[in-house]
């Protein structure tokens, strides 16, 4: 028989601790995918955050990291600069991207470093129970803000791929969604092509890619793909900010 779906070798053959639904493990695969399908596994190496990717490096089958909470660019900006011909990226969620780690990313854009981010917006903060992250909609309800977020006293959401793509050292910003298959290969294509920003030594590329938690947003896992798209997409729309000229040429 043809075999037509098997595992990345980019992937490690072990269970994830990941909730039902979430949507972590899906982008690990794409991830993998793209790895495999550019012949770069034994060239790139990942940086792992602090949240509920924490363990992301166990199930990536290439040389990776773990980086102290919201220092996952730092690490990845020392990586590359150690090891230039490497592919480098790191993967963080919300709250470790967007919270404790915007001073360093940032500056990592600032600067122009030749790394990748992958950032995972489920608008939550996931690993510690559910409390309230810079990407919370308003009205949203969390444990922190169990009357839902007020933008007069908790602030707004952050918008930080629209803010990155702004700065001239950021050659790729977009931001896509895993709320159905058409999004999800969308998805697949700009994580290739932010790859390709740092082969050619473009600048930082980042894809913010909106996920599901159902375990923190209280629905079963296919009411939360609906949530993405009736309640995040709106505050969130997907779309490519920042694509330098030439890129994937």
């Amino acid at each position: 028989m043809e075999v037509v779906y098997r595992r990345p070798d980019a992937l490690t053959d072990l269970a994830t601790h990941y909730c039902p639904g979430c949507s972590h493990g899906v982008i690990h695969r794409l991830i993998a995918e793209v790895i495999d399908e550019l012949g770069i596994r034994a060239s790139t190496i990942g940086v792992a955050p602090v949240g509920c990717a924490v363990f992301a490096y166990k199930y990536f089958n290439l040389d990776s990291c773990e980086a102290a909470h919201g220092r996952a660019p730092a690490m990845a900006t020392g990586i590359k600069r150690v090891l230039p011909d490497h592919i480098v990226f790191t993967y963080q969620g919300d709250g470790d991207l967007a919270s404790i780690g915007g001073n360093e990313i940032l500056h990592a854009a600032l600067r122009g470093e030749r790394i990748t981010v992958i950032f995972v917006n489920n608008a939550v903060y996931g690993m510690t129970g559910g409390q309230m992250a810079p990407t919370t909609l308003a009205g949203m309800k969390t444990t922190s803000s169990p009357a839902g977020r007020d933008p007069l006293t908790q602030g707004y959401p952050l918008h930080l791929t629209e803010m990155l793509a702004t700065m001239p050292g950021v050659a790729y910003a977009v931001r896509r969604s895993m709320h159905s298959v058409a999004e999800t290969r969308k998805t697949k294509k700009a994580i290739r092509l932010a790859f390709a920003a740092q082969q050619q030594g473009l600048g930082l590329s980042i894809v913010e890619i909106l996920a599901a938690c159902p375990t923190n947003w209280h629905v079963e896992p296919v009411d939360a793909l609906e949530y993405i798209r009736s309640q995040m997409l709106p505050e969130y729309p997907v779309g490519d900010f920042k694509v330098s000229e030439g890129l994937g040429e």
